[in-house]
């Protein structure tokens, strides 16, 4: 009974179309957590706690790139931290005004210089947060403490929640290259059919696909690390679509007339067995990534052995050979997520 209540939370399909609404959920978890903890033992400057959790995971979604990010903010803000509290001890101590500003100025400097390029975030987050403690110096050190216990406070319950119900970066991979091999299937379709591809419809869907290896893209890095699939085979799968979309363009605008009829009943005459391969091969992947039923990867399927020097006596040639070439690559894209289930299927 209690998995079946929780279905809805466990489901990694619904929590990839919820994310937005689980995030914000986590987040403002959180922010109470923090609220109620600094309120409930009284601890001046509470509020620091929660703009600290807002600063560590306010803006992070997958669990990926959790870790790293959350450790940065973290490092930053402990950094600045630290300058902050003695800077205030400096200003207490001797008591020149000049000496902190400029201090202050040379330290943000610092932290500027390093604010471009890798791990600039630390660094910016570093020079904020010495003007959170310190204000212009003349903060009490009590204050400068206390605010510092706070930042600990927020880092601590934000990396906490962080890891409450994650959203895997490899939920939206799985899912967005599912959708993208369902477009590919559906141009591939409009194509041996003979329908335009001039048309609106079959427009949108191209740059639905190119949209889709945009962020396809941008989620490797991610994916990489919770999964633990190198980066170089992410990048061959990635190269499989891009070269499946490519052919299908090419297949598009070297397709023969399609107000030839005996063309085209020639061409699918000959090339039967490729198109079911091809349809079958997309629409497969799609549903094994969407379902996780990665059994339907491993069922056999022959894939064609395509030589680049066949001899091209015609146009018919050319598309036949591109068709063969595109179903190698499908094959081929399809033995490796076969080879990889075991990690994304999650």
């Amino acid at each position: 009974m209690l998995r079946r209540l929780l279905r809805p939370l466990l489901d990694p399909y619904r929590r990839y179309r919820h994310a937005r609404v689980i995030h914000a959920v986590r987040v403002s978890l959180g922010l109470l957590a923090t609220i109620l903890l600094t309120t409930g033992i009284k601890l001046p400057h509470g509020e620091w706690a929660s703009v600290t959790m807002l600063v560590v995971i306010g803006g992070l979604q997958h669990h990926g790139n959790i870790g790293k990010k959350a450790a940065e903010r973290a490092i930053g803000t402990l950094i600045g931290a630290g300058v902050g509290l003695a800077l205030v001890a400096q200003q207490a101590w001797l008591g020149m005004p000049w000496l902190t500003y400029f201090a202050m100025s040379v330290v943000c400097g610092f932290f500027s210089y390093h604010a471009i390029g890798k791990g600039g975030y630390t660094a910016l987050l570093s020079a904020i947060t010495v003007f959170i403690v310190a204000g212009h110096g003349d903060n009490p050190v009590t204050d400068g403490l206390w605010r510092g216990v706070d930042i600990l406070i927020g880092i601590a319950l934000a990396l906490a929640f962080s890891f409450a119900l994650p959203l895997y970066a490899v939920y939206s991979w799985r899912y967005n290259l599912a959708d993208a091999l369902r477009d590919c299937a559906k141009v591939y379709g409009r194509i041996i059919d003979g329908q335009a591809i001039t048309a609106d419809e079959h427009l949108k869907l191209m740059t639905r696909l190119n949209a889709a290896m945009v962020q396809l893209r941008s989620l490797m890095p991610s994916v990489s690390k919770e999964v633990k699939i190198s980066m170089t085979e992410l990048d061959a799968i990635q190269r499989n679509l891009r070269m499946c979309v490519s052919t299908l363009e090419i297949l598009g605008n070297t397709r023969p007339d399609a107000n030839d009829p005996e063309a085209m009943t020639l061409l699918q005459t000959a090339l039967k067995a490729e198109h079911r391969q091809i349809r079958v091969q997309l629409i497969g992947m799609a549903r094994a990534l969407k379902s996780g039923a990665a059994q339907r990867l491993d069922r056999p399927m022959e894939v064609p052995l395509v030589s680049l020097d066949a001899p091209v006596y015609n146009a018919l040639d050319g598309y036949r050979l591109l068709t063969q070439q595109l179903a190698a690559n499908i094959g081929e894209m399809r033995q490796r997520l076969a080879r990889n289930a075991p990690r994304w299927n999650i």
